[in-house]
């Protein structure tokens, strides 16, 4: 090949390859692949993921959940969108009503059909999945937009009301708090410790109170790919100047964006392997209970998350201006991507077999709020990023 095709070919490359990076495209990639093996050679795919599940979703999507925490801390900078105790309110309100709502149409869907062998699972449509939902919302709001920290904000709160909702009625063992406690407080103290002496090193901050935070999760029964969140707000960043959405230049952070722009290139690489070890599930497993969960967390979730926003409007919480009814509802439809949460509630409400396989499938058919969510954003004309660009 000659030297100046080879040369005119690597920039080619690199635009890919950020185009697929940008785009989250690895995390496509390994659900696509997950899917086509789960039907084509199921025991061969199951084998692998046994292999796989602890290290991709207990300690890969720690570092995940950690990057889209950094994206709430920035938010909640003074004169941020979420810089205010009733801006930050919002969203945590909207969660409780996204729950709501696609639980109250699973119950009555299940009374209708007449089939009260299912009500069992009427939290599985209550699950916001973080990841999806969030690499969705920058595809329909742009970066920079508000919608994706409140949508951060709202998905963690709806992660932590979910571990509630698991322990109290699907109780898979005992959930020890104090062990919880026992390792978090610890982590925390660590943390603000670090903070004082003015430590700028991300790496001591994962190694010393991530690790305990982990453990304490891990042990007390809760979901170790959280243990960062608590972690990520003792990180050092500037105050002085404040990180606002749309602007043309960013604000260095100190450790929070050294931990940003060292974790890209990995955090895409455990999403690649999170689509391929969650989303294998028999394409023959469709039933009643597929289209209720799907349909009350396509529906059921941006009608309570709507509804629950606009009544605390009513008595007085703020939210940013660009959270108009558009974006509103459009954020709402792109909630309803339930996957992860949806399936692990799915395996904890019932036991192996049609029923469970039916809900699973229920569960990966949330997808369908990425498209319809991206499509009702450029129907309805939402503005994209704080700049008000369409």
């Amino acid at each position: 090949m000659p030297v100046g095709e080879a040369d005119r070919r690597r920039p080619t490359r690199g635009v890919v390859v950020a185009f697929i990076l940008d785009n989250s495209l690895l995390l496509l990639i390994g659900a696509a692949t997950a899917m086509v093996w789960a039907n084509v050679a199921a025991p061969s795919y199951r084998r692998i993921v046994e292999t796989l599940r602890f290290a991709v979703n207990d300690l890969g999507m720690v570092f995940f959940f950690a990057a889209a925490m950094k994206e709430v801390v920035e938010a909640m900078l003074p004169g941020g969108p979420l810089g205010s105790f009733r801006r930050a309110s919002v969203p945590i309100l909207a969660a409780v009503g996204g729950m709501a709502g696609p639980a109250l149409l699973f119950t009555l869907s299940a009374h209708a059909i007449d089939r009260p062998e299912i009500l069992r699972g009427w939290a599985i449509p209550c699950a916001t999945d973080i990841a999806f939902s969030f690499l969705a919302a920058r595809f329909a709001f742009g970066k920079g937009h508000p919608a994706i920290p409140f949508l951060l904000l709202l998905a963690i709160a709806d992660d932590a009301l979910g571990l509630i909702v698991l322990a109290l009625f699907y109780p898979s063992g005992p959930v020890t708090m104090p062990a919880v406690v026992g390792w978090l407080a610890p982590a925390l103290l660590v943390a603000w410790v670090l903070r004082k002496l003015g430590v700028e090193s991300f790496w001591l901050y994962i190694l010393g109170p991530g690790v305990l935070s982990w453990i304490g999760l891990h042990e007390g029964g809760l979901h170790p790919a959280l243990a960062m969140v608590p972690i990520i707000p003792f990180m050092p960043h500037e105050r002085s100047d404040l990180w606002r959405f749309g602007a043309t230049q960013p604000i260095r952070l100190a450790t929070l964006q050294q931990f940003q722009f060292w974790w890209r290139l990995p955090v895409q690489v455990i999403l690649l392997g999170f689509g391929f070890v969650n989303a294998g599930v028999p394409f023959t497993s469709i039933g009643a209970i597929t289209w209720i969960i799907a349909a009350s967390l396509v529906v059921g979730k941006p009608i309570g998350i709507v509804l629950t926003t606009l009544l605390a409007g009513r008595v007085g919480f703020q939210r940013d201006p660009s959270l108009d009814f558009r974006a509103l509802v459009t954020l709402g439809i792109l909630a309803g991507i339930g996957f992860t949460v949806a399936l692990f509630f799915a395996t904890a409400a019932f036991p192996a077999g049609v029923v469970l396989e039916q809900a699973k499938m229920g569960a990966l058919f949330s997808f369908s709020a990425a498209l319809l969510g991206i499509t009702a954003a450029r129907l309805l004309r939402v503005k994209r990023d704080a700049g008000g660009q369409k």
